[in-house]
Parts: structure tokens; sequence; C-alpha cells
């Protein structure tokens, strides 16, 4: 750091505010003439997105090939960290060989709501097993002398409107549910960037909260690295910079490096504020330079793998498969048995989903090409069904004629592109009608039917009395189709279990009446009671519990023991196959005096046995075990009181329980229990404002559209807009955006500047528009178009005119810099 802090006093002000701002879609500012050369960015959360030529955030431009690996809502179901680490690594090796610093992975936010368009690239409900798995893809990417980029810190749970959009929670959900996996992340992970989330935070923007950033983040949990924005997730540069933000980008030009420079010039803003920044980011370029180095001496260190990175996309998507339910034992499939394959998805398969982690594979698998390699007789393969819901009874009568002479019917089903991508919400949890018709008639005529099933989401599953079998492969990656057939012939034994619950009908979650936000906030009522906490503590039914699979073989629990460290006991793999089995420990504190659901995830283990095998297992209790977040002493606290541990195979599945007693750490206690009932029972799905205040400590804030727009309203509101041009431009965008829907994929750009604040075009125009332009296009949106047209076209050209003079004085202190230096 001294060296940083040596550096940082060669540069000037104006160099030090450039900095902190990007100079390109995917790269820093770089100082040749100080040796700071550019650090490079590119997403990668299931493989690395390089963009060859001009970058775009939403992989609208082709990239370099690149493996992708299976989403991380499939490799949660893995649950094991050491393959997440294996991942990691392989991510770590590509993104080096391909001349990037910092990989934007992994993302681990909470799937709130099933509904939630972006939920494929999460890992769980659970805060304790996305942190472990984000830990362990973080261990491995940095392994290979590249960062990884923990996001979105925090409380992004929402791609509607999510740059314009306000999370108001109470401080113990915010930190025992959306912070927990971070503060894994950055202690056991010890991930070297954070990038912030678009959302404000309780009433302040994520990336300019300095509870979020300074007292949390850094003094908190000790975190060392830097803080980036996501792109185009600056609202003022200012306040980030203040609250500890190092870096913006991707390039809004130099319009925030001028406001740097105001802010320090009138006092609002201290300039060892923005040396604290240029430190922080001068370290990663010095570590990430210093890495660069040693692969230019040992170039095999970087090189891309290609053949056993597709083996481990393989391994990866067979471990992270869920058998949901096999009947009569119908799978695996008998030696030369006559299936039929049917369904889109055969020829054609949904492997990732659409945003800006989508990869430009290096191959990719399908069932049609891979089908002659294993020992299958192969009847035939139709399509079935058109994927994204028309009717075609040419196709369905294909099928059926097909089904009539098969011994099994392998009928691949699922979710369309549309049905989940970054930048919009599901509208429910149901698979296109045709496919599930289809199935019935199928079923109707065979009834030994396997589906495989495929989406990186939740969905309803209300048609499995039409099948005996059903293989959940998510979104598998390029090499899905080799483990899908790998699981169905047996030559692997099946041992992903769900990391997330999935209910009988999508009004039955807890989050039904508050997800996606109507207004600009998003009130989340359900509190604590996410996933599995909320079904479990309201007694309600579903149809998958988290932490459901089945396996091949069969598991034995025995010889259980508690200890003051943790609990051990004995699993006997007690079938004829060799398999892998996931043990999980909850802790649970019943008549808790402090509310809290039924039981908690605090502990988990996966273990492979041979065929008659047994193993002794260890779950250790650890600071997260039995601590709850106290708002009155604002500190993590533990209650008095006799505590349950569980063992079980999924949520719902607990296989043993036993006590151990543990002390108070204080007796000053959050809660009165009559005025948070609905709480205390777990109901919380009619929250009332009486009881959600009590809850936050707070009024309620509107978050209603009221008045004129602002620059941080987005452009789909000017729905509201006073000017009768900027609600024919709202209905221009509408119109649009549903024409696209009904081609069946997304469009990523729309869709981006439709959820785009006014002040997102300052920011991603890569300089062009400034402040003054957008404060323009403001008054023209609020009615007053002449002054606003004055005041947006002036304050293009002076924005012009001063980028150029600002990139003027820096070539000349580069200049004086190297006069000085010779």
């Amino acid at each position: 750091m001294k060296k940083n802090k040596e550096l940082t006093a060669k540069m000037t002000l104006e160099e030090k505010a450039a900095f902190l701002s990007g100079k390109d879609e995917w790269s820093t500012r770089g100082f040749t003439h100080l040796g700071i050369s550019p650090i490079c960015f590119a997403d990668g959360p299931a493989g690395i997105r390089r963009q060859e030529g001009d970058g775009d955030h939403l992989g609208l431009n082709p990239s370099l090939p690149a493996t992708c690996f299976p989403s991380a809502a499939a490799v949660a179901n893995s649950w094991d960290e050491e393959l997440g680490q294996r991942i990691g690594e392989a991510l770590g090796g590509e993104a080096a060989s391909l001349g990037v610093d910092v990989v934007l992975a992994p993302a681990l936010n909470i799937k709130r709501s099933p509904l939630c368009g972006r939920n494929f690239e999460y890992f769980s409900e659970d805060p304790y097993l996305s942190g472990k798995m984000a830990a362990a893809y973080i261990r491995g990417i940095q392994s290979q002398g590249v960062y990884a980029c923990a996001k979105h810190f925090a409380v992004n749970n929402q791609e509607q409107r999510r740059m314009v959009m306000n999370a108001v929670l109470d401080e113990r959900t915010l930190r025992e549910i959306y912070l927990t996996g971070f503060e894994i992340a950055v202690k056991e992970g010890q991930v070297k960037s954070v990038m912030t989330s678009y959302n404000e935070v309780n009433g302040t923007y994520a990336n300019e909260n300095p509870h979020l950033l300074r007292d949390i983040l850094r003094d908190e949990w000790g975190f060392e690295g830097f803080v980036v924005t996501d792109w185009g997730g600056s609202n003022d540069h200012v306040k980030g910079v203040a609250a500890g933000s190092d870096l913006e980008m991707p390039s809004p030009g130099l319009d925030s490096a001028r406001q740097l420079l105001e802010a320090v010039q009138d006092r609002t803003l201290k300039e060892s504020s923005i040396d604290a920044c240029a430190e922080r980011l001068l370290a990663a370029e010095r570590e990430l330079s210093e890495a660069r180095k040693k692969r230019k001496e040992s170039p095999k260190a970087a090189s891309l793998n290609q053949t056993s990175h597709h083996d481990l996309a393989a391994k990866a998507a067979a471990e992270s498969m869920v058998l949901l339910k096999n009947e009569e034992n119908l799978l695996p499939l008998k030696k030369g048995c006559k299936a039929a394959l049917i369904g889109d998805f055969v020829f054609e398969p949904r492997y990732q989903g659409s945003g800006s982690s989508k990869v430009n594979p290096v191959q990719v698998d399908t069932m049609e090409k891979l089908a002659g390699e294993y020992e299958l007789h192969i009847t035939g393969m139709a399509r079935g069904y058109v994927r994204t819901g028309e009717a075609d009874a040419n196709l369905a009568q294909e099928a059926l004629r097909l089904a009539e002479s098969a011994d099994v019917i392998l009928f691949c089903m699922g979710l369309d592109e549309l049905s989940e991508s970054e930048g919009l919400e599901r509208t429910h949890l149901k698979v296109n009608q045709n496919q599930i018709q289809l199935l019935r008639e199928i079923a109707s005529v065979n009834p030994h039917v396997a589906v495989i099933l495929n989406g990186g989401s939740v969905m309803e599953i209300s048609w499995d009395e039409s099948c005996q079998a059903i293989l959940h492969t998510f979104l598998s990656g390029e090499a899905g189709a080799r483990a899908v057939f790998d699981i169905l012939t047996g030559k692997v034994n099946p041992s992903g279990k769900l990391a997330e619950s999935y209910p009988l009908r999508y009004e039955e979650t807890p989050a039904f009446h508050y997800f996606p936000a109507r207004e600009r906030s998003s009130e989340y009522r359900e509190g604590l009671y996410v996933g599995y906490r909320y079904y479990s503590t309201a007694g309600v039914k579903v149809k998958y519990p988290f932490g459901y699979g089945l396996s091949y073989t069969v598991f034995t629990y025995s010889q259980f023991k508690i200890h003051e460290k943790g609990v051990s006991f004995v699993i006997e793999n007690t079938g004829e196959r060799d398999g892998a089995e996931i043990a999980q420990m909850y802790v649970s504190l019943p008549e808790a005096e402090v509310f809290r659901p039924l039981r908690e995830l605090k502990g988990f283990k996966k273990v492979f046995l041979r065929a008659g095998e047994k193993k002794t297992v260890t779950i250790l209790f650890d600071d997260k075990s039995f601590r709850y977040w106290n708002v009155r002493t604002n500190q993590w606290e533990q209650e008095e009181g006799t505590y349950e541990i569980q063992i079980g195979t999924s949520s719902e599945d607990i296989r043993w329980k036993g006590t151990i007693w543990k002390p108070a750490t204080t007796d000053r206690l959050p809660y009165l229990k009559k005025n948070m009932s609905l709480y205390y029972s777990g109901k919380i799905q009619q929250v009332d404002d009486v009881q959600f205040i009590e809850l936050i400590g707070a009024p309620i804030p509107s978050g209603k559209w009221e008045g004129e727009l602002g620059e941080n309203d987005a452009l789909c509101q000017m729905y509201y807009a006073k000017s009768g041009l900027a609600r024919l431009v709202y209905c221009i965008l509408t119109g649009l955006k549903k024409r696209s829907e009904k081609k069946g994929k997304p469009d990523l750009n729309l869709l981006f500047i439709y959820n785009m604040p006014f002040r997102g075009i300052a920011k991603m125009t890569h300089g062009m528009v400034g402040r003054e332009t957008v404060d323009g296009l403001v008054l023209m949106v609020n009615g007053q178009f002449f002054k606003g047209i004055k005041k947006a076209a002036g304050g293009y050209f002076r924005n012009r005119r001063e980028n150029r003079a600002y990139e003027k004085r820096l070539q000349q202190l580069t200049l004086l810099h190297r006069d000085q230096e010779t």
C-alpha cells in the first residue's frame, strides 16, 4: 500500500479523478507514463464473455469462444464446493488466456421470488448455500491470477426498473438473508472485488450507500479489495466515491471526473476520498500486472484446454441434475431398450440464459447427435411442439405415432428463451400449455414416459401424473446433453438436490403479494421468510422441498452424536449402485423469544459412497449456526435456549433431531410478540402496514410516482410524463417491447433502454452525453420543451468541448511526466 501511496502522489488530481471511471466498455484508464496499465473486465458467471471489437454489456456483439458451464442455478444443486472451485479454476484460466483481469462473477443474490428473470444466474434461496458455493468459485478463479467480482451488492432481486427501484427492508432481514452470502464470499472466499447493484437500499443507492460499503463491507467484514459499479449503475459519482465505491463503469466520459473536481473545489468531497479509491484501484492494477507478467513468462499456465474444460462442464452438469421422480425405477434405462426422443430441446437445447452472462460456447452437445453413442435403440426423434407455445397439429401427430412403438418415451420439455432473461420478470411459473398437452396425449398412448425437464428457474409441475420419471437438467451448459445420457443410462448416478423450493402454485409463494414492485418501492414484507423458511414455518405444502433429490441407490443414517463443536453420524449406501449423498444440518429453536423460521440450513456435507460402503460424517458448527441480528443492540446476538439440531435429506425430510443448550449474549430482546403476530407465526403473505412498520422501525416510504419525473426515473415511466411527445415515445418503446416478446426471444438492448433511468443516458453513451443534457431532456419530458431543448443542446456541445479540453490536459500531463523523467 505504501508504493500505491507513492504512485498516487505522482498523479495530479485530474488524473486521479479520471482514473476512477472506465476508459471504454470493458477497461479502465491506463497511464503509461506512470506504468499504470488498463484493467480488463469480462462477464463470467457461466463462462467468459470476452468480446472482440466494440464491446457492449448485454452480449449483443459476438464474443470469443469459451467453455459454457452450467448456470449457477444448476451447479448449486450439486452442493459440491470442490466442484465449484474446479469450475472457478477453469473460468479463471480461460479469463487469463483471453487477457481478462477481472471476472464479473459469481452472482449470489437471493432468489426472493421465483418470478425474477435472472434467477438462473443465482445460486439459491438460501444464503448459507449461496455463500459457500460463491466462495468456492472465488477461490478457484483467483487461484489463476485474476480477480473474481462478487455481485450484485446488495438486495438485487428484481429486474423490472432495477435501476430506479428502492428495496425497503429491515436490518435483520438485510443481514441474515441478503448479506450473509456476501459475508461468506468476503471472509472465506477472500474475494478481491465487489460489484454494487443498481437499486436503492432503504432510500440510498447501493453504490453510494455508506452503511453497505463502509460500515459493513470494509469496517465489519474487513474487505480490502476494490468496489466497482454495475455497468451504468452509478447514480452520483461524487457520493459513490465518498462512500468508498472506487470505479465507475463502463465509460461515462470525463463528465464524472469533472464532477469530482468540482466537489473537491467546493469542499463537498475530500481529496483524501479520491486518494483512497485511487490507491485501492492501484493496488489491484499492481497485482494484476504482476500476474500478467508471470503468465507471459509461463504461457502454458494460461492455456485454454477445450477438451478438459468440456469434460468438466459435462461432470458439473451431471452432478447438478436432480432426479425428481422415478416410479417403478424406470430410470436408469435398460440396455438396448427402444426409446423415442421427443421434444424441440432434443435438437436445440436451452443450455444457458439470456443477458450479460451469455457465452459463445466452444462446442454444444445435443441429444440428437449423441444418442447413437449409448447402448440404446433409438426408434426415432420428433420435435412434437413449438417451444414458444404456438399450436402445431402436424408436429404433435408425428410425436404420437413415434410414441406408440417405443418402450420408453424420453420427452424433453421446459421453459423457452422468453421465460427467463436479464432485464425482465416472468409473469407466471407455467410451462407452455402445448408441451403439457402433448405430454398428456403421449402418456395416454404409452405410459412409460421420462420427462427431461429444462430451465433455469422454478416451474409449476402440475403435469407429473403423466410421466413415470422426471430428470431436471436446469440450464446445463454446453455439455449438458452428454450428462443427460450418462444419467439416463446409469453411467452416472444422479446426486443433485434442489437449491430452491418448488411450490405447488405461484400464489402460494411468500412474496406473492409484494413482488414485483408496482411502484418505486419494493417492500420486503415477508422478512426472513424466503423459500423453505416460509413453507416449513407456515406449514405450506410444496411440490418438491429445498434440498430434495432422488438417487438410484439408498442411503441410511445412524449413530448420531452431538457435541459442542458439531454433529457426527454414519451414512451407509445400502443399495446396489455407487452414489453420493448430501446430508443437511438445520438449526431450530422451538418457542424462541425472538421470532425465527422453523429451521434454517447451517451446514451440509456431500459424501460419495460405493455400494455397501459406510462413512462417518461430521458437520461442524460455525459463527453462523446460532446467531441472529438484534436490531436493538445493533449486532449479532445469541438467544438463550435449547436448540434443536436436525439432520435431514431435505428441508422436509428430517432423519434425526438432537439438542444443545446455548447461553444468551444479551437480555435486550428486539421485539414485542404482541405487535408482530404474523412474523411469529410465519404466515406473512398478508402483512399489514402496522406490522411492517414495526418490523422496519420506520415509516413506509410512499414509492409512488408523483409530480414531475426526475433523472432517476426510468424511461418506461414516461407514461406519467406531462409531455405528449414523451408519452408517444413511451408508447413506441412499449410497442417494440411487446413485438419482441411475440418473437419468443428477449430484445436485451430494448429491455435495458426501457428500464433505464434518464441519468443512464449520461452514463452509457461513452461521454457523448453529459449531465446538463440529461437535465434538459427531463425538462422536455415534464412539458418545458423549449427550455429543455435549449439546455439539452447547449449542454451537449459544452460537454464535448470540456471533454476534449480534459483529454488534452491529460495528454499534456503525460508529456510533462515524461519530460520530468528524462
